[in-house]
């Protein structure tokens, strides 16, 4: 039995007959692939007797797998490319368009007072609601007091003459039977009597008018609703009609919002429901309004009027929708966004805006795959963006496959591989079009998990 000895070094250990397990320990990596590489060459010398021949397997080898990559790259690039296509449907397309404008009252008042005096209490609470007929300002009304006492006196000096005047009348005519007074004397008496109905009903008329001035004492408010904050306070003299209002009240349970549009447009959309007989315009449509920060106004509005005339100095049209306002969140002067539902297309077709691109003429493109399976190039009409998606008018037929991905691999009138998809419009990914179609037709199914949520890889 030969002794191996621990304690020799490394290459003595390897070049023994009988080698330890300590000598691949002690070896390297790199040594140790040299060692078998070195191993392998005594066999095939042991076996062939020269070391030609063994050149001659090494480059028979290494000719083998040059071959076998050349022949794997060369079948991968005669492969036909995969495009992902989505097939055309007509679909009924509702016309929204997005217009800027501001929000103003529905009913404002502006207070002034009616007759001249100094005030002498504020009876309301600034930014409270008021009520129509609440006294919002209290006048001195001594001096219409008086007045009214003295129109008062007036009549009642009127109406005392009209006895005397009636009894000289019935008097005249008795005597005139007898020819005791002349006719002239008859007809001053007559006159008389006339003259002093006249007096009170012109007393009559200054006593209202009096009484008129002294409940305009009372400044009341006109209508009902929030009241601005008093431009007077207490001492202050105010005039009649005077230019200053004393207060301002706003209703704004409902409010106003007015929109501009060019007239441009309106032609343009009069011109794409022409085109397709069978679409509607709806002057009367729900709009809907989205507030300075971007978020929604939940109480959508109506459509109010739509301008009969364009502006010759912006070339704009005036539109006003009303909206509902019990929570008060809408207020005057605000900046919003109306979304006016002004038509319906039917058989209109929705193409991604991810599949359409510009040539250099600036005309709309998009890559289709015919029924040979060859890939053809062709010019779109393009009237809007519909959310991810362009109303496409012209271009296109019901049926059309569409290249949503893959078409940089895939030139014209190249052969491909198909893989059917379809493009959400709410969101833009792309889904198998098998896996959509269970996700659609599974009731109460949820979007957010499974194959219903799981786009395709962007290509």
């Amino acid at each position: 039995m030969i002794e191996i000895d621990r304690k020799a070094p490394a290459h003595r250990l390897c070049s023994s007959p009988v080698r330890s397990p300590d000598c691949y320990r002690e070896m390297r990596p790199g040594m140790l692939i040299q060692k078998k590489f070195q191993n392998g060459v005594r066999m095939i010398r042991r076996y062939c007797g020269s070391r030609q021949l063994v050149l001659l397997a090494c480059l028979a080898f290494a000719h083998d797998g040059m071959n076998a990559h050349v022949a794997a790259q060369q079948a991968g690039a005669t492969q036909d490319p995969e495009v992902s296509v989505q097939t055309l449907k007509p679909t009924m397309v509702t016309l929204t368009r997005e217009l800027p404008g501001r929000t103003n009252d529905h009913l404002i008042s502006e207070v002034r007072p009616r007759v001249t005096g100094t005030i002498q209490r504020r009876v309301f609470e600034e930014g409270s609601l008021v009520e129509e007929g609440d006294v919002l300002y209290e006048l001195d009304a001594t001096p219409f007091e008086a007045s009214y006492r003295n129109a008062q006196a007036a009549l009642q000096r009127a109406e005392s003459a009209i006895p005397g005047a009636q009894a000289r009348l019935d008097r005249y005519q008795r005597l005139s039977t007898s020819n005791a007074v002349s006719q002239q004397d008859l007809d001053e008496a007559r006159v008389q009597l006339l003259q002093a109905k006249a007096d009170v009903a012109a007393a009559t008329a200054a006593l209202e008018t009096a009484r008129i001035e002294l409940d305009y004492t009372k400044v009341v408010a006109p209508i009902a609703g929030r009241v601005d904050a008093s431009a007077v306070t207490q001492g202050a003299l105010v005039t009649q009609n005077q230019a200053q209002a004393l207060t301002v009240i706003r209703q704004n349970d409902i409010i106003n919002v007015d929109l501009v549009r060019s007239s441009a447009s309106l032609l343009a959309l009069n011109k794409v429901l022409t085109s397709r007989g069978n679409g509607t315009r709806n002057d009367t449509a729900t709009v809907t309004l989205k507030l300075e920060d971007g978020s929604l106004y939940e109480h959508p509005g109506k459509l109010q009027f739509l301008g009969s005339a364009v502006s010759q100095s912006t070339g704009m049209v005036a539109i006003r929708a009303v909206f509902p306002n019990p929570d008060g969140i809408l207020m005057p002067g605000m900046y919003v966004r109306a979304v006016i539902e002004e038509g319906n297309v039917e058989n209109g077709f929705l193409v991604p805006q991810r599949a359409v691109s510009r040539n250099p003429r600036g005309q709309a493109t998009a890559r289709f795959v015919t029924g040979d399976q060859m890939v053809e190039e062709r010019i779109l009409t393009v009237d809007r963006s519909i959310g991810n998606s362009w109303l496409v008018t012209g271009g296109v037929t019901e049926g059309d496959r569409i290249i949503v991905e893959g078409s940089q691999r895939a030139g014209v009138n190249r052969q491909v591989r198909l893989r059917n998809v379809t493009v959400e419009d709410d969101t833009g990914e792309v889904r198998d079009a098998n896996a959509a179609l269970a996700c659609s037709s599974t009731p109460n199914h949820d979007a957010r998990a499974g194959v219903c949520s799981s786009p395709l890889p962007l290509q």
